[in-house]
């Protein structure tokens, strides 16, 4: 078995958000497209978690579903274990190997099924279980698992709050025995302290079952104590990537200083903080160079005219012109 459980090569996604052929011929207008992932490139090892970050429309979701196969790249390639998902055969072969537990979890549940039924459709979809005594059986144990009664696979989802609704959602994520879960912040619907909870969870299955997981979020609080390590992306390209700890003890991207200097920290009462300003830039008409640069205190003309290629700085790579040229301290 690879350690590498999937990997992305130079991934890049393209969306046509052109206005209809007929009013584009009347108005002379060209074709206009979005890239929401550009460039991607990073590799996940077995039972650990890579998280992505960052400001919303900035293309994470659009890589948890690029991971999964629900979308095709434009560009690059995604592997599971060494094998392209683009292959139609793979996409076959793979699906039962891989989950994805989604933001809205009353959203992404059937209202009008039982709880039991929800769980047990992968379980029937793909065959891993035909007795309905042993579905029956398999269904209590997952909802054991997430913290919640057999009893409760009677139930609708409106019967429960949004953190157990999470809860059956993850339940559901692993009924299909999967290896890898792609979550598109799971947590992001939910009050703090059921948060933590359901993180708690999401940590000890992974221990427990040897899951490794693509972890989504905007949050790098909430990603602190879950990843192993840390992708942070800003308009479609991962800015910095490396080892969670690295990444939050030695922040080396503006941007990245930025998100971090957002986050409530008591030691840091009294102490002035840099606020993220701005707006996010277009992407369909992004700046050019550095798309950073509107937004950073410390872009000069290099910044403005060329995009910055990924340096190494220790463990941690890094896309940014003043931290190459040392101009961040």
């Amino acid at each position: 078995m690879s350690e590498i459980v999937l990997d992305a090569v130079e991934v890049s996604r393209d969306f046509d958000v052109s206005k209809p052929w007929l009013q584009r011929v009347v108005s002379r207008e060209p074709k206009r497209t979005l890239r929401a992932v550009d460039n991607v490139s990073f590799a996940i090892s077995r039972g650990t978690t890579l998280s992505l970050v960052g400001e919303s429309g900035c293309g994470k979701s659009t890589v948890a579903r690029l991971a999964v196969g629900l979308y095709a790249p434009s560009g690059g390639e995604i592997r599971f274990e060494g094998q392209p998902l683009s292959a139609a055969r793979a996409q076959a072969a793979l699906r039962r190997r891989m989950n994805m537990i989604f933001q809205d979890p009353y959203a992404s549940l059937n209202p009008r099924w039982r709880v039991r039924d929800i769980v047990a459709e992968p379980i029937r979809a793909f065959g891993l279980l035909t007795a309905r005594d042993a579905i029956t059986a398999r269904v209590g144990e997952l909802l054991t698992q997430v913290g919640l009664a057999p009893a409760d696979g009677e139930k609708y989802p409106h019967e429960f709050s949004g953190g157990q609704r999470q809860r059956i959602s993850i339940a559901r994520a692993l009924s299909s025995e999967p290896e890898f879960l792609v979550c598109d912040e799971p947590t992001s619907a939910l009050d703090v302290s059921v948060q933590a909870q359901i993180l708690n969870l999401m940590r000890d299955l992974q221990q427990r079952l040897g899951l490794t997981y693509l972890f989504i979020s905007h949050n790098l609080a909430v990603v602190r104590h879950m990843s192993d390590r840390l992708g942070v992306m800003y308009l479609g390209r991962i800015v910095e990537l490396g080892p969670g700890e690295d990444v939050f003890r030695t922040p080396r991207h503006p941007y990245t200083r930025l998100l971090l200097d957002a986050i409530p920290d008591l030691d840091m009462v009294g102490k002035s903080r840099t606020p993220v300003g701005g707006e996010v830039p277009s992407p369909i008409d992004p700046p050019s160079g550095c798309t950073f640069h509107p937004r950073c205190p410390l872009a000069n003309d290099r910044c403005r005219r060329e995009k910055p290629a990924h340096t190494k700085h220790g463990n941690v790579l890094v896309a940014c012109h003043a931290v190459e040229e040392g101009r961040t301290a």
